[in-house]
């Protein structure tokens, strides 16, 4: 090939190739250069759209997560960078209120804050992103956009069953309502500081329109009222304080409960462990000053940083909750963090632990010097004495619940407390810190205790039965003597040789022998006291000279009875309670000199119950149960009859268990008869005498504990 036209052909390549390496170089640039412009919001058709302009288009879709709480949606775009010049974007249109813009590195986020969580969908068009925000129910439809349990599909309104409210576990509140079935229609919503539950097609009984006072449970819910509004049932929970709620339906059950909302001021995020929006962060050697410019922008928070912060980080953190990213930032330079609302103060921990010692230090200073104030306090409850030893700390807790209490003194040194008996006050000088915290204590301490009925039945059932067959088997002959005239005439019966006498009519006195060769009668079965029935047959010769008896007696006794004992007793939250009734049966005792003394011992009913009362609404009861009654008479005096049953056992509020129970079954089957003649089969039965006795007795003791909520439910 000519050497001109290879050259030739060189240089046309290499032009090719230059033009197609800058295409691709311009196109690489362009694509790194490609930033966020604009973020605008509109409404289009209804619904609310999110326009955001960007310099070069994307090749896909950016990836994206939302949060219920707070309501948010967050789009990640790699490798774009934020051209608006600043980090939040101010809407105020329909359900969104702002955007913000943050960039880390080669990656920015973008963050739609809304007032309400909804779902998104996301375009394409051109250059821009769309993104489309499901439309929420505004206040119009908010009360056809309640909870709904179940839809009632009958027409007849159906009576509520109960209305309970029971304690559950970290002071919160349940309030359970039994439904007539599972189809009952059930709206819950939040209208201002109370929470309304109302059930469709319902009616009230008399007996359940009322005002449930449950502030004495130290839950949020202080007052329940339910009341029929139509052809609806209209359930209204009062709570106090922060809190929050949930409500479910097991097939006839409807239960809402309400705890407190736990809030520490001194966390960035509420509830456990880190609950922040997740960011990514990737730099070299960044100073932290900047690093945690970068994280307030994305929070929102108020940051003060501390001069004595300095230094550079390198860090990469994916998806990681912003809490735990400026918490590993602290750690890792050993930085400390104080929270005022919104405001966070970032300094090393020497310089915070220093700060907060020369607080102290200056507080306790004015409070040696700061003058004292006197208040009093008027208890209702609780014994003035017992709060006052429990301020000094001379004297147990005061609660003065029985348990062992501490002996710290909650005043001041210079403080100083009366206890007024008559009046029940209490007079308390001290500086005026001392005297609030003593007013919050005596709020607390200052309540009424609950109580607490139980009831016990004894029951004792006996069921009886005897049955017993005997037979008397015997003979006789007659003896004739010659008489002159009309002689008295005498008969012999039973085993003797001289009966019963009468008037002969002739010339001649006949005597009859008579005895019984088998004596095998019934006897008493099951010792009721009752005489077996009889049946007597006599057989005589032609000639009247011998004959022959056969008594048979059979008895069959069936008995049952049932006694039952019910004591109950109302007593304070671990208070002892005791209440017995029967009679003190004398008995001579012997004395150290010789002499004898009258002593007495107790044959009663008795039921002695501690009741301990736990936080989840349960009850222990420390039971001492017994049932005495006198026995039979000896020769020292008469016997005790003792049934005791003592236990601890967990019940729970009005329910009812089974504390112990004693079974006895007693069964004899006694058989007298004459030897060999009683072994012959069917025949043998008229030289045998059997008797057959079954006898049951069981004793239940039932104890049924009750928390007393409303002062006339003890009748």
């Amino acid at each position: 090939m000519n050497p001109q036209k290879r050259t030739r052909r060189m240089v046309a390549w290499l032009r090719v190739t230059g033009t197609g390496l800058l295409m691709a170089g311009a196109a690489l640039a362009a694509q790194a250069q490609n930033a966020i412009e604009a973020v605008t919001g509109s409404l289009q058709s209804g619904a609310e759209v999110v326009r955001i302009d960007l310099a070069q288009p994307l090749a896909a879709a950016p990836t994206g997560f939302a949060v219920q709480s707070p309501a948010r949606i967050a789009l990640d775009f790699p490798g774009v960078t934020n051209g608006i010049g600043r980090s939040a974007v101010e809407i105020n249109q329909g359900n969104l209120r702002s955007v913000n813009v943050v960039q880390a590195g080669e990656r920015t986020r973008l963050v739609l804050n809304l007032k309400q969580a909804t779902a998104y969908r996301t375009e394409l068009q051109g250059k821009s992103l769309l993104v489309v925000l499901d439309p929420v129910p505004g206040p119009a439809l908010a009360a056809s956009a309640q909870t709904t349990f179940a839809e009632n599909r009958n027409r007849d309104t159906l009576p509520l069953r109960d209305i309970d409210f029971r304690l559950g576990p970290d002071n919160t509140g349940r309030v359970i309502v039994d439904l007539p079935n599972n189809q009952v229609g059930v709206d819950v919503r939040q209208q201002g500081r109370n929470l309304v539950v109302e059930f469709t097609k319902s009616s009230l009984s008399e007996g359940l329109r009322r005002r449930l006072d449950v502030a004495d449970f130290n839950t949020p819910v202080q007052f329940v009222n339910a009341q029929q509004v139509g052809d609806r049932v209209r359930m209204t929970i009062e709570p106090r304080g922060e809190w929050e709620h949930s409500a479910y339906q097991s097939d006839n059950q409807f239960v809402v409960e309400v705890r407190p909302r736990k809030i520490d001021p001194t966390k960035l995020t509420q509830g456990v462990g880190y609950n922040g929006e997740k960011l990514s962060l990737n730099f070299q050697n960044i100073d932290v000053r900047s690093l945690l410019q970068v994280i307030a922008d994305f929070t929102n928070f108020n940051i003060v940083t501390s001069d004595s912060v300095s230094g550079s980080l390198t860090l990469r953190l994916k998806d990681v909750p912003w809490d735990q990213a400026l918490d590993i930032i602290m750690q890792a330079k050993n930085l400390g963090m104080r929270k005022n609302g919104t405001v966070l103060w970032i300094a090393p921990k020497d310089e915070i632990n220093a700060k907060e010692k020369a607080e102290f230090e200056a507080r306790a200073a004015i409070e040696n010097l700061e003058p004292l104030r006197t208040q009093s306090f008027q208890l209702n409850y609780t014994k003035a004495l017992v709060i006052a030893q429990g301020l000094t700390g001379t004297g147990a807790s005061a609660g003065g619940g029985g348990g062992s209490g501490t002996t710290t003194r909650i005043l001041s040194p210079r403080g100083s407390v009366i206890a007024e008996a008559r009046t029940n006050q209490l007079f308390v000088s001290d500086v005026p810190s001392k005297l609030a915290q003593v007013a919050e204590l005596i709020q607390k301490l200052d309540v009424p205790v609950r109580q607490v009925m139980i009831e016990a039945r004894i029951v004792e059932a006996a069921d009886t039965f005897g049955k017993s067959l005997g037979v008397k088997l015997g003979g006789g002959f007659a003896n004739r003597h010659a008489t002159f005239g009309a002689m008295p005439v005498t008969s012999s019966s039973g085993s003797g040789s001289t009966g019963g006498i009468g008037y002969g009519t002739g010339n001649a006195t006949t005597t009859w022998t008579n005895s019984n060769f088998i004596n095998l009668p019934a006897g008493d079965a099951g010792g009721t006291g009752n005489a077996a029935g009889t049946f007597a047959l006599s057989l005589f010769n032609s000639s009247f000279s011998r004959m022959l008896n056969l008594e048979i007696s059979a008895l069959e006794a069936d008995g049952k009875g049932r006694l039952i004992s019910s004591p109950r007793v109302i007593t304070a939250d671990q208070t002892k309670a005791l209440i017995e009734q029967g009679e003190e049966i004398p008995y001579q005792q012997a004395t150290s000199s010789g002499a004898t003394s009258i002593s007495f011992r107790k044959a009663v009913l008795k039921l002695e119950v501690t009741p301990q009362i736990t936080p989840e609404g349960n009850i222990i009861l420390t039971l001492d149960v017994s049932k005495d009654a006198r026995g039979v008479n000896t020769t020292a005096g008469p016997a005790i009859n003792t049934k005791h049953v003592q236990t601890e056992v967990l019940v729970e509020n009005g329910g009812t268990v089974v504390i112990g129970g004693i079974f006895e079954l007693t069964e004899t089957n006694d058989e007298s008869r004459i030897p060999v003649l009683g072994e012959v089969p069917v025949v043998g039965a008229l030289f045998r005498n059997r008797e057959r006795v079954a006898n049951k007795t069981e004793m239940l003791v039932f104890i049924t504990p009750k928390m007393i909520t409303d002062r006339n439910a003890a009748r």
